[in-house]
């Protein structure tokens, strides 16, 4: 089997002319059965360290030992008989996997067929060897709790740490949404102030705009009395009829008049009505009441009123 192996483990590119020689097995050196005993021994204490082993249990550990040593010389002294095969250049290549299959189907089948053998049947040997690697396992076992505790404790640690941190960051997360929403508040606030501030603005100039208008209307208005509707002239200042004198009385203009029908109607719309003074001429009147301008009252005639033309 050895030398199968061996054969199947020579390269695959083999370029000689006539022949393809196996390589030669490794030869053991001889050695008498002192020497085997000598060599073993040697690791005897090992086993036998911390447990009582007799000493006809050593022996017979030692005469295994130099039996399976004898088998192994006589291997190799088969090995050493059997010669060099040649191929052909042509079959090389598949020689030696062909080779190299049986070597591992041999190997394959010796293993199958064998059956776990026991260094000794002797119960001292293996109460002994049992111990060692007893002791052994606990001590491989103990190095693994040892790993495990010193690995949870870094994790319990770092668990620790991520716990900290995890809580830091749900309150930095609860003051950001608090800051979120005030500041949601304070633009709603702002939002609304801006939009009543922005409608009080478009009053203001809607008013603006209304004076200015009333202005121009007003100016308009007096221009087209003031020249279609003059004063009367001094001489025609009316007096009253009575025995005694008296002096007269100054007349306004139809622009005035109209003024204080307009203020009046707008100041106290609940009493609209304006008493007839001699400072009204009457004239006007009766030109105010004849094209509906204005009206009078119903139970009193020297009083009148503006029509209310906006109802």
């Amino acid at each position: 089997m050895q030398t199968l192996q061996s054969r199947a483990s020579q390269p695959q590119g083999v370029l000689g002319k006539a022949e393809i020689r196996c390589p030669r097995p490794i030869i053991l050196q001889p050695r008498g059965p002192s020497t085997a005993r000598s060599r073993y021994a040697e690791y005897l204490p090992e086993i036998t360290k911390d447990s009582v082993c007799p000493v006809d249990a050593k022996e017979e550990l030692l005469d295994e030992c130099e039996s399976i040593w004898k088998q192994m010389e006589e291997c190799q002294s088969k090995l050493m008989l059997l010669g060099t095969e040649t191929l052909l250049k042509s079959d090389a290549k598949l020689s030696l996997l062909m080779m190299r299959v049986k070597a591992l189907t041999a190997e394959y089948n010796q293993w199958q067929k064998r059956s776990p053998e026991l260094i000794s049947t002797n119960p001292d040997v293996l109460l002994a060897l049992g111990k060692e690697e007893l002791q052994k396992v606990k001590n491989d076992l103990e190095m693994v709790l040892s790993t495990v505790q010193s690995k949870n404790k870094q994790l319990e640690e770092d668990l620790k740490r991520e716990q900290q941190w995890h809580e830091e960051q749900e309150q930095i997360l609860d003051t950001l949404n608090g800051i979120e929403e005030e500041t949601k508040t304070q633009v709603e606030q702002l939002s609304k102030k801006s939009l009543n501030i922005r409608a009080f603005h478009e009053v203001l100039n809607k008013m603006l705009k209304l004076k200015i208008y009333k202005e121009e209307l007003l100016n308009a208005l007096g221009e087209f009395l003031e020249e279609h509707f003059p004063l009367p002239e001094k001489g025609g200042s009316t007096k009253k009829k009575n025995s005694s004198e008296e002096p007269a009385v100054e007349l306004i203009t139809l622009h005035e008049i109209l003024e204080i029908l307009i203020n009046k109607s707008m100041t106290t719309p609940h009493e609209p009505y304006v008493t007839i003074s001699d400072s009204f001429w009457p004239p006007y009147i009766e030109l105010l009441l004849r094209y509906g301008i204005a009206l009078r009252h119903p139970e009193d005639p020297n009083r009148i009123r503006l029509e209310a033309f906006h109802m």
